[in-house]
């Protein structure tokens, strides 16, 4: 039996509950569901528990998954709003860890204190905002992409993108920082 036609008969038979067909779509999407959430949240303890969420959400939602659609995005939406409850239910104290990689600044003058109140005012940013900027700007995924999993038109995309850099200049600008 062909790849295409095995994997559309395990979608259909998880689309009616086939516990089988769930674990081959779990073992298959794991990773990039977990790899998703990362991007979004930024900590590996929370992705954890989302992608658990997310695929305890998509299980029960088995009989609304339409087969002839892809599973991928569908799952990737899932995770979205999962991420996005997380987020909205966060304390807005939380703060990134100073351990985060960051890329190479082009002006080495730039200070620790800047990147901290630039980080700062990007966690105070509202999640839906902070989901999309930080999906476009950061880990620079296509507006079509976060588009199908934020559920919301690319325009929509473009917009929250705008909205939150212009969010941030202003913090910025409270704070006494020329962006």
């Amino acid at each position: 039996m062909p790849v295409l036609e095995r994997q559309s008969d395990r979608l259909r038979q998880f689309c009616h509950g086939d516990l089988g067909a769930f674990e081959a779509l779990f073992r298959g999407h794991q990773s990039e569901v977990y790899g998703w959430i990362m991007r979004i949240v930024r900590d590996p303890g929370v992705a954890e528990d989302l992608t658990v969420e997310t695929f305890w959400r998509i299980y029960r939602a088995h009989a609304r998954f339409d087969p002839a659609r892809g599973f991928g995005p569908w799952a990737r939406r899932i995770a979205t709003n999962a991420a996005l409850d997380h987020l909205k239910s966060a304390r807005l104290e939380t703060e990134l860890p100073d351990d985060l990689p960051a890329p190479m600044l082009p002006d080495p003058g730039i200070s620790w204190e800047l990147r901290r109140k630039t980080a700062g005012a990007f966690q105070r940013l509202p999640p839906k905002l902070r989901i999309a900027a930080t999906l476009a700007l950061i880990e620079e995924q296509p507006y079509k992409e976060i588009a199908e999993a934020l559920g919301i038109s690319t325009a929509a995309v473009k917009l929250r993108v705008f909205r939150a850099l212009r969010l941030l200049r202003k913090e910025l600008q409270r704070q006494g920082i020329e962006p």
